[in-house]
């Protein structure tokens, strides 16, 4: 697909192990790594089928998850209920047993999150969203069988957008809205897999499967 180019500097789809683009999340990633040094600790690149026509764009790793074992989604509780979705719905084979070397295999469906590295209170703030934004642009860009793209909350929402240069009052967030981008492109939207999501009722699991069968459907039609 085509996305619009507004900047003339060139990014790959994952941010180099040491990238300095953010003070505040370079200095959490120093502060992690003399405290656990056995954990990964740096930007967490994309897992998945890199000629996928799906790709999930979460909000950024886990203290205790991705920034832990090196993989989105793997070790923390939005993991347990994102993956056990995606292999009812045909996405991934193996067993996810939250580590990387699980022998979990994702299928026509690549996983990124909007900021790579883990923020304080995994909360990123706007500057470090908008620094980590040209690796999104990136790795939408290098996938040439994309068709549908997955964000899970407003944060991811609002930066696929940004990314593909798409007017976001064009496009409000609502759980299981589907959006018609230039094109051809398709953006779904779900409220994030948390565990605060999911303790509190604001997503269920049968809400969430239910954007997994309109995403069947999407890639199906």
């Amino acid at each position: 697909m085509q996305l619009k180019d507004r900047t003339t500097e060139r990014f790959d789809p994952e941010p180099s192990p040491d990238c300095g683009r953010c003070s505040r999340l370079e200095a959490f990633r120093a502060t992690n790594r003399a405290a656990n040094p056995d954990w990964f600790n740096r930007p967490v690149p994309g897992f998945g089928d890199a000629n996928a026509r799906l790709l999930i764009i979460g909000l950024a790793p886990g203290l205790k998850g991705a920034n832990r074992t090196g993989r989105p989604f793997t070790g923390d509780w939005a993991g347990d209920l994102l993956f056990a979705t995606l292999a009812k719905f045909g996405f991934a084979d193996g067993a996810y047993q939250a580590r990387p070397d699980d022998g979990l295999r994702l299928n026509d469906v690549f996983i990124t999150n909007a900021v790579r590295c883990v923020p304080p209170q995994n909360k990123p703030v706007g500057a470090e969203i908008t620094n980590c934004r040209p690796f999104l642009a990136a790795q939408i860009r290098s996938m040439a069988k994309l068709r549908l793209l997955l964000a899970l909350g407003r944060i991811a929402h609002d930066s696929t957008l940004s990314a593909l240069a798409e007017k976001r009052s064009a496009h409000a967030f609502g759980h299981n809205a589907t959006h018609r981008l230039e094109g051809g492109l398709m953006l779904v939207d779900s409220y994030h897999c948390s565990r605060y999501n999911t303790n509190t009722r604001r997503l269920t699991v049968d809400m969430f499967e239910q954007v997994f069968e309109n995403i069947r459907g999407l890639l199906e039609s």
